[in-house]
This record gives structure tokens, C-alpha cells and sequence, in this order.
């Protein structure tokens, strides 16, 4: 198994944010020292009550601290933006990073983002289609012509190619089922999210095996899973530190409605106890690494990533669980 950083990109709009930036470096630092191979950040906008560090220069300004390590947009929200300027932006962050850029891409929920860009929630879908197969064929780095229903190009060639041959890895996140029939045919893995139970992910991972054997697809590669996570020395504290964060940025999700966007039987109106089972990691090393092996298990998980950290968490305490997590959990799984 391979495992990623999922860096905490919210916080709490009182806090100085150039500290919290300046500790993400070092959260890298260390994540790469201790085993990480990846390290990823994700897209919001306009997402009161929190800031939000935006992906792409984010992970521009980490890679110098991330040799080695692939970076991740996990993800992007492809139909709220021009596919020209994301072919050239990614091309971009592909060569800063050594050719080792994923490019996570996703619908988004939010009627607020929607709106701000102008967008018409219906088209998502289309935009999304239509903004992935314009991209890869820029990244080819031939003249474009390309008219469709939202974007048109006329024989237009992409300024920089991506450093890697013929294009960088696209993982697509889907929360219903339909999401995941989609990811099947158009991306190169399903990017699973921290968000549903097991039990669900376990049904919806086989609809997007079966969708890729209809659709003449291979296997994929790759089967990744993002997951909250929280590691101490105790079980019984990793619990309670976790809770008073996880429960407020759940409370958000719940605000922005983000569970609509779920299968039927997926919700967020739990106790923390019961949004925590099946959902979350936390616990103690011994605790944590049974987790793991349990989703290798029944997933058959390639690459699990990790969000480690919650708006107004402490620094320390998120460091001190990439430590657990290296010296005593990531090394059980690294070679297996």
C-alpha cells in the first residue's frame, strides 16, 4: 500500500493563515520523512465559516518541500472552470513536481459555488464530460479544434505539456451511484470518499468494476481511498481530541448539505459515535492499523490518504500523529 497526506486546507478564518500555511510545510516535511508518497489538497470556494487554501498553488509552493512525493488535487471541481485554463495550470504544476501531478476531479454540490460562477447546477454533468476530454486532448500538445454544447476551441495548442507521457493519472471522486458508473468509463480510478460507510463504498466499488468490465475498460491500477484519521498514543484519546474537531467541520458539511449529495441511507444527522463507525480512523496505532487492514481487506485499497487535521486543531497534535503513523503503523503496510 501506498499512503498520502490529505493536507487540512480549512481553517478558522481568526487564525494567523501564514502560520497555518508555514506548518503544512512542515506537516510535508515530515509526512515524507516517515513514509508518505503523496500529498493532496482539495477545492471550495466561498466556504464560511472557514478559509480556504486554494489547490493549485498550494501544491505548486509544497512540491518544493515534497521531492519524490506524487501531488494530488483531490480535487479540483472541474465544471466551475475553463478546461483550457486547467489543462494549462496542471500542465504547469506537473513539471514543478517532477511529473508526478494526479489530477483529482469532481462534479461539486454547492449551489452557492454554482452561483458564483454563473453555473447552472443541471449542467454539471456536461461540463464535467466535456471539460475531461478537452483537457486530455490538449495535453496531447497537438491544435485543438473542439465545438460542444459549453466549450468551443479552434484550433487552439496548449502553451506547456505535462512532464508526464502521454498524461498525468485522472482520478475521478463520485459520491452517488451514478458518479461512479461515470469515474468507470472516463477516469482512471474511482477516488473513493471519506464520507460514505463501508458498507457502501464495498457495493458502489463493485457497480464501478462491473461498469469497466461492460464498458471494454481494464482493471484499475489503482483503488484509492480518502479517510479522516487521528492517531495517539491512547485510543480513548484519539477519540475525544478528534471529536470536538471533526464534529464542527461534519456540522458544516451538514450546512452545506453535502450529504444530499450521498446515496440513499447516508447521512450526517448522527452522534459522532455513530457518524464515527465505518467512516473514520481513530484510535491508537494498534487501532488504527487494524482499520487499515480491514478497508485492504474488503476494498482492496491501493492507496489510503489521510486527512489528519480539522479547522482550529493544533499543529502538534498533527504532527505527532504522522509521527504514530509512521514509526508505528505505515511500515506494517508499506511493503505488502
Amino acid at each position: 500500500m501506498k499512503f498520502g497526506l490529505g493536507l487540512s486546507v480549512q481553517h478558522r478564518p481568526e487564525e494567523p493563515q501564514a502560520v497555518r500555511f508555514r506548518e503544512h510545510v512542515e506537516q510535508v516535511r515530515l509526512a515524507r520523512a516517515v513514509g508518505f508518497s503523496s500529498v493532496w489538497a482539495s477545492q471550495h470556494f466561498l466556504s464560511d465559516p472557514f478559509t480556504y487554501f486554494q489547490p493549485i498553488p498550494t501544491l505548486a509552493r509544497i512540491a518544493a518541500d515534497a521531492r519524490g512525493m506524487q501531488t494530488g488535487t483531490g480535487v479540483v471541481l472541474l465544471p466551475l472552470h475553463h478546461p483550457v485554463d486547467v489543462a494549462e495550470q496542471l500542465a504547469t504544476l506537473d513539471v514543478i513536481s517532477d511529473g508526478r501531478l494526479i489530477f483529482g476531479a469532481g462534479l461539486g454540490y454547492r449551489d452557492v459555488e454554482n452561483a458564483a460562477f454563473g453555473q447552472d447546477p443541471k449542467e454539471r454533468v456536461g461540463r464535467l464530460v466535456e471539460g475531461l476530454e478537452l483537457v486530455e486532448r490538449l495535453w496531447r500538445g497537438e491544435p485543438v479544434t473542439y465545438e460542444s454544447r459549453h466549450f468551443s476551441l479552434r484550433g487552439g495548442r496548449i502553451s506547456m505539456r505535462p512532464m508526464q507521457s502521454p498524461r498525468p493519472p485522472i482520478w475521478l471522486a463520485a459520491n452517488g451511484d451514478a458518479g461512479v458508473k461515470r469515474a468507470a468509463r472516463l477516469g482512471d480510478a474511482w477516488l473513493m470518499n471519506p464520507h460514505a460507510s463501508l458498507a457502501t463504498l464495498e457495493r458502489q466499488l463493485e457497480l464501478f468494476r462491473s461498469t469497466r468490465r461492460e464498458s471494454g475498460r481494464p482493471p484499475a491500477a489503482e483503488t484509492p481511498l480518502i479517510k479522516e484519521c487521528y492517531v495517539a498514543p491512547e485510543a480513548a484519546t484519539a477519540v475525544t481530541e478528534a471529536a470536538a474537531f471533526l464534529g464542527e467541520k461534519y456540522g458544516a458539511y451538514r450546512r452545506w448539505e453535502q450529504d444530499k449529495a450521498l446515496p440513499a441511507g447516508e447521512s450526517f444527522d448522527a452522534s459522532f459515535e455513530d457518524l464515527a463507525r465505518d467512516r473514520f480512523i481513530l484510535g491508537d496505532p494498534v487501532r488504527v492499523s487494524e482499520e487499515i487492514a480491514r478497508y485492504r481487506e474488503r476494498l482492496g485499497v491501493t492507496t489510503m490518504i489521510f486527512r489528519l487535521q480539522w479547522p482550529g486543531m493544533d499543529h502538534e497534535k498533527v504532527m505527532r500523529s504522522i509521527r504514530l503513523l509512521g514509526h508505528k503503523v505505515l511500515l506494517k503496510f508499506l511493503s505488502s
